[in-house]
């Protein structure tokens, strides 16, 4: 058992300071294990992860909540960050990486021509939105998927109707969201081609954009992404990809371009920088250019490390084909939590890209179950939850090794839903919970 003395102080600490905690939801401890998850580092580096105390993990988890597609501290993304803070990060001009990586965008797009770029993927998804609107001149957005906290996709939860319930948090409050955006975010469900048509048939002329993830947790059906493209060409609506969490994860690029769906802009963060705050909003060259008919502009849009980061992260990810090393590892991992519930006995579902795989709990005590199975990994060593985010730095060793931690864990859980004695021997609270897009 880990002491934890230093870490869980300062979580009591944060409390009284920061509302939530965390600036992030997905990295609140209570959506671990409560009184159990350290919830602060004070280093990482490649799949290790120390905490406060000193404690030594392998972070067999979020990666970063996908951002780390290389590994902690990647030397190579270090070294050219490192340089750039030397040469100066943000001066009164503007630094020519951006061109640089607009260019690597676009040739690992050819449908695309023109590039924006922003440091977060919420802010990044905004601008898109923006630029859609402008473009069109519309105000409506038809969306499938999660797409962050900003108030054009919070508006689908205003009202009476949970709108996105089906797609990250339900019972999501919309407080704060101006309540003239009513009815302006208009939710339809991942192959359920039928819920768009619904929409066409209703504001056919009022959509500025039909926005969506390329792939979730399932496999596009057959016809669903060619319907989306035929039905966004029918409204004269903006297609555009998410590709924050998805990209990256498939190809070097965006996961549309496996799927042979070409839409009219796409939007890149997390993997793409590599930890280091980075995001792209990239498309056709009549779309982009709506981004001068309306006011879009930051300062720190124009630092020079992120685009630096991202020049390394993607010529590195795609001289490894990091793509193939994610999905090879990532399926061994998913293989392996259905081998070993099914021995134990413990009744799971596992689902996601092979990359990003995760598993759920078939249980009333699934909240519990979670915590138990976290608290219990991280006496064995390894930070883990009930998703794994594969990074480059992951070897075959750390999975063989963490594998064979996850079917010990299991087979205690089993004795202890047996005995009935899984409360007691939890340290901590039961998880809180989370996205069900990552549950």
């Amino acid at each position: 058992m880990p002491n934890l003395t230093r870490s869980l102080s300062l979580q009591k600490q944060g409390r009284e300071r920061i509302p939530g905690l965390s600036q992030l939801l997905s990295k609140r401890p209570d959506m671990f294990a409560p009184g159990v998850w350290p919830g602060y580092f004070e280093r990482a580096q490649g799949v290790y992860v120390w905490d406060l105390d000193g404690n030594r993990y392998t972070d067999m988890s979020i990666a970063g909540i996908g951002a780390n597609v290389l590994g902690y501290a990647d030397p190579d993304v270090n070294a050219a960050v490192k340089d750039a803070v030397d040469r100066g990060s943000s001066c009164s001009l503007n630094c020519p990486e951006e061109v640089e990586l607009a260019d690597l965008l676009c040739e690992l797009h050819p449908w695309a021509e023109k590039v924006r770029y922003a440091r977060t993927g919420g802010e990044a998804m905004t601008v898109a939105v923006r630029i859609a609107r402008a473009y069109t001149g519309r105000d409506r957005i038809a969306f499938c998927g999660y797409h962050g906290w900003h108030d054009w996709y919070l508006a689908a939860n205003l009202g009476d109707e949970d709108g996105l319930g089906a797609h990250c948090l339900p019972g999501l409050e919309p407080r704060g969201v101006p309540k003239g955006l009513a009815g302006t975010a208009l939710p339809f469900r991942y192959n359920h081609l039928d819920e768009l048509e619904a929409i066409v048939g209703r504001y056919r002329n009022e959509v500025a954009a039909v926005v969506m993830e390329p792939i979730r947790g399932e496999d596009p059906a057959p016809g669903f992404l060619e319907g989306v493209r035929a039905l966004a060409n029918e409204m004269g609506a903006v297609l555009v990809i998410d590709e924050i969490s998805a990209g990256f994860r498939l190809n070097t690029g965006g996961a549309h371009l496996v799927l042979g769906l070409e839409p009219d802009m796409a939007v890149f963060s997390k993997a793409m920088g590599n930890g280091h705050p980075i995001a792209a909003i990239i498309g056709r060259a009549n779309v982009m250019d709506a981004a001068q008919t309306t006011f879009i502009s930051s300062t720190y849009w124009t630092d020079r490390i992120g685009p630096v980061a991202a020049l390394a992260t993607i010529r590195k990810h795609r001289a490894t084909e990091a793509w193939r090393h994610l999905g090879h590892l990532g399926r061994q991992v998913k293989d392996g939590w259905v081998r070993s519930a099914e021995k134990h006995g413990l009744a799971i579902e596992v689902g996601g890209l092979d990359p990003m795989g995760h598993f759920a709990f078939k249980s009333e005590k699934a909240a519990h179950l979670k915590a138990y199975f976290i608290q219990l990994m991280l006496d064995k060593g390894f930070l883990a939850s009930n998703l794994f985010y594969c990074m480059l730095a992951h070897q075959q060793g750390h999975v063989t090794e963490f594998l064979l931690a996850v079917d010990e864990a299991f087979c205690e859980m089993a004795r202890a839903i047996q005995a009935g004695d899984l409360e007691k021997k939890m340290r901590g609270g039961p998880a809180t919970a989370g996205f069900k897009r990552l549950a």
